[in-house]
């Protein structure tokens, strides 16, 4: 049943017609979907020189010339009026040479044909189709020009409704064409498709069974279609109604009817519209326009009357205003390789360039490096997101490597320039690594950054050692030209193996030759402060060093040290440099046994505290009761059972306190003893301090040549010798006898002594055994009444014994 217009409201493109009775609330009704073919009619534009079917022309301009006619089957049993109205603005009617009529049953082209010309200050172009009638011409007139304002507003809304159905025509062909050859892909193309024509997707279709995903997708199919802003824009007017009419009905409930989508409502106006031009003799009926070539067929979702009131179908015809042409984006998050089969150039921000004409003779211009060009023919893909390549990529030996490329084509009349592309292609220039030479480590995976010349266009990454087998290697694309690896040498043995790029299309790979070697030191820091020639190195197996160069000061071991789980090698510059300044940060280029090389970032601390030895004194103890004392020759010798008071000073920038520390240590420094202000240290300045030193409190261990430095903190001042500290034995008594049997030394801890002899040079000194155990000694007789001793204890120094 029909009802009259003043008696419904379309509110969709296929949605349901609500009853409107006076009185009585607005009720749903069954729905009215745009399905009903209607008429179809051929159109055609020039513009200059230039002309084009009606489905390549986005929007009209001033001056352009029409020719409209109607396509009807040569059976047509109605005759037809084709009406042609130009209007400028909501506010402005138009003037009557404006509106234009065609006989379309009519032999000669003349009759009917419209030939028509855009008029300045037109902005809007409205055609009719009516049923001839006696003073169709007339009431149509007077309509347009009486209320111009509702057919600008029509015009908008049906030119958006055209472009929302081109795209859910182009959804809905691709999805149908996809069930019919391969439906196992719909998962992994209706995304993709939906993205690149802005529909709605459901994916809870595509967990269904691939039998039923196709139908799933098509399921309430007026209601797939979003906004889209650039069609949107495409149909503004003057009037400064919104140019997203249909986004502002998906977001409005309106009297109980539910959310619409932007489909849905962008007819729903039309109808109140329409409804205020009903009369005994005329109802106004809006149409789709699904544009091909030079054609435009007409969708209608009421079927036409040809009894009062007849209906008289409204076809909307492009705006009037200048070329918007979509503002393409690059979909691109890498270089893309142009040999890869089906390459695609991904563009977003334009669903018209996938379900219209407007946008043709895309091309892609390419330049090589040697300064030649070339273009190559596009197609636009909705169901691969972008443009790819047409006819293959067979391009001259010039274009290796990286080549910039440029989209461009024609929006309607007009020049269209799209993105810029970055594309790839094999070439021979081989891999190499980025930066300084590797350092792989076996037993677990190797990050490795390697730059090449078209990393977009590599198939495969390989690693083999020898003649083994190769070894699948994970990468990926980084930047325009490199290649990011993960090498996994977990069960690897070190030694030379090699990587293999393999580019999609050439048969050999290209191999980079690198070694693997084992766990190498661990470096943590390394400690120089200012003034210093010498550093501490920390980590782990630092015995591989084998030196370290510092901004030009070469430094090479000088002690290896263990500190529980982490090890201290102390660095020694092996000539004298430049002194380094405090603050200066620096980078140490660590140099390993196996030729690896290490760099440690630092930063020169402050110049440690440093003091001198001002002075010492010796007092050497009381001989037991009835023994023989020693005589020691020198200050550099302190027996064990003396005592020791030294002084020190501060250089210069230095400055003592009552907290400092003075550390006595052995010369291998595996015996130390700390001298503090409460065991022996006074202060009588800040440039001097004195300390006393009693050996018998140092305990058993501390004997032999002593060092001592000053401790402030975690800071020490260097190592200066101190004093020699010797262990006398105690010599109880000396008896000679004739020259033949020599003399007799008793006494205790005679192991002490390493030689007798009758000379201060020890000639045909008399050797003690190591360990000795007794308690007498056999020693040459004395030339002037004295023996001499070298102690184990200081074997530089000489020892006199007197012999009464």
């Amino acid at each position: 049943m029909r009802l009259p217009i003043n008696k419904m409201i379309i509110v969709g493109l296929g949605a349901a017609m609500l009853v409107l009775l006076p009185g009585a609330p607005l009720l749903a009704a069954d729905p009215a979907p745009f399905e009903l073919s209607g008429p179809s009619l051929r159109v055609s534009v020039s513009r200059g020189d230039q002309s084009l079917p009606i489905a390549q022309v986005p929007s009209l301009s001033e001056g352009d010339i029409l020719s409209v006619e109607a396509d009807l089957p040569k059976d047509q049993g109605v005759r037809f009026i084709l009406v042609s109205a130009f209007l400028r603005g909501a506010a402005n009617p138009p003037p009557k040479d404006w509106i234009s009529f065609a006989e379309t049953w009519k032999t000669k082209p003349k009759d009917k044909q419209l030939m028509l010309t855009v008029p300045k200050g037109a902005r809007q172009m409205v055609l009719f189709l009516v049923p001839d009638t006696g003073g169709a011409e007339g009431t149509l007139t007077d309509a347009v020009r009486g209320k111009p304002g509702e057919f600008v507003r029509a015009t908008q809304d049906l030119n958006q409704a055209s472009l929302d159905r081109s795209r859910l025509d182009s959804f809905m062909s691709a999805i149908q064409a996809q069930e019919n050859t391969h439906p196992e892909y719909l998962r992994t193309v209706a995304p993709t498709l939906a993205h690149s024509l802005s529909m709605k997707l459901n994916e809870d279709c595509l967990s269904k069974v691939i039998e039923m995903q196709a139908a799933c997708l098509l399921d309430n199919r007026d209601a797939l279609v979003l906004a889209d802003v650039h069609s949107s824009s495409m149909a503004e007017t003057l009037t400064g109604a919104p140019t997203d009419l249909a986004l502002q009905l998906s977001a409005t409930r309106e009297a109980g009817y539910g959310y619409y989508s932007a489909y849905i409502g962008v007819a729903r106006d039309i109808a109140r519209i329409f409804g205020a031009f009903s009369n005994p003799e005329f109802d106004y009926l809006p149409t789709l326009s699904l544009r091909k070539g030079e054609g435009v067929s007409l969708l209608l979702n009421t079927a036409p009357s040809f009894q009062k009131p007849k209906s008289v179908m409204v076809v909307a015809m492009p705006a009037i205003e200048a070329d918007r042409p979509p503002q393409l984006r690059s979909g691109a998050d890498g270089p893309i390789c142009a040999t890869r089969p089906g390459a695609v150039l991904p563009v977003e921000g334009a669903p018209l360039i996938y379900s219209t004409a407007y946008a043709r003779d895309m091309r892609l211009s390419l330049k090589a490096g040697s300064g030649e060009a070339i273009e190559l023919p596009l197609e636009a893909r909705a169901d691969r997101g972008g443009y790819i390549i047409a006819g293959g990529t067979d391009l001259p030996a010039a274009f290796k490597g990286t080549v910039q490329g440029h989209l461009y084509g024609r929006w309607g009349f007009d020049r269209f320039d799209g993105p810029d592309f970055t594309l790839q292609l094999p070439d021979e220039g081989g891999w190499t690594v980025q930066g300084d030479p590797p350092t792989l480590v076996v037993g677990r995976d190797n990050d490795l950054i390697i730059k090449g010349g078209a990393p977009a266009c590599v198939e495969s990454v390989t690693m083999r050692k020898g003649d083994g087998a190769a070894q699948p290697v994970a990468w990926k694309v980084q930047g325009q030209d490199s290649l990011a690896l993960t090498l996994p040498l977990t069960d690897r043995r070190p030694g030379p193996l090699g990587v293999e790029v393999k580019y999609r299309g050439i048969a050999q790979p290209s191999v980079l030759s690198l070694r693997s070697y084992a766990q190498a030191s661990r470096l943590d820091a390394l400690a120089i402060h200012a003034g210093d020639h010498w550093a501490v190195l920390s980590g782990q197996r630092l015995d591989q060093v084998e030196s370290v160069d510092l901004d030009g000061l070469l430094m090479r071991p000088d002690g290896l040290a263990r500190d529980g789980k982490v090890d201290r090698l102390r660095l020694l510059a092996s000539q004298d440099g430049k002194a380094l300044e405090q603050g200066r940060g620096l980078t140490a280029r660590v140099k390993l046994r196996d030729g690896r090389k290490v760099d440690l970032d630092l930063t020169v601390a402050p110049a440690r505290p440093q003091v001198r030895l001002l002075g010492k004194t010796i007092t050497a103890g009381k001989p037991p009761a009835g023994g023989t004392a020693l005589a020691l020759d020198g200050d550099d010798l302190l027996p064990d059972d003396g005592q020791l008071v030294f002084s020190i000073q501060a250089d210069e920038g230095t400055r003592l306190t009552a907290e400092d520390v003075i550390e006595v240590a052995s010369f291998d420094g595996t015996v130390s003893a700390r001298l503090t202000a409460s065991n022996g240290l006074r202060l009588e300045g800040p440039q001097v301090m004195v300390a006393r030193l009693d050996p018998k409190a140092l305990g058993p261990s501390l004997f032999g040549p002593l060092r001592f430095r000053l401790l402030r903190g975690d800071e020490a001042s260097d190592w200066q010798p101190l004093v020699t500290l010797a262990r006398l034995p105690q010599i109880e008594a000396v008896a000679c006898a004739d020259k033949a049997e020599g003399c007799t030394i008793r006494g205790r801890d005679l192991f002490l002594i390493d030689a007798v002899g009758a000379t201060p040079a020890l000639d045909s000194a008399a050797q003690v055994a190591h360990g000795y155990t007794g308690s007498a000694l056999k020693a040459p007789v004395p030339q002037d009444g004295k023996l001499y001793l070298r102690l184990r204890d200081a074997p530089d120094s000489v020892v006199m014994l007197p012999v009464a």
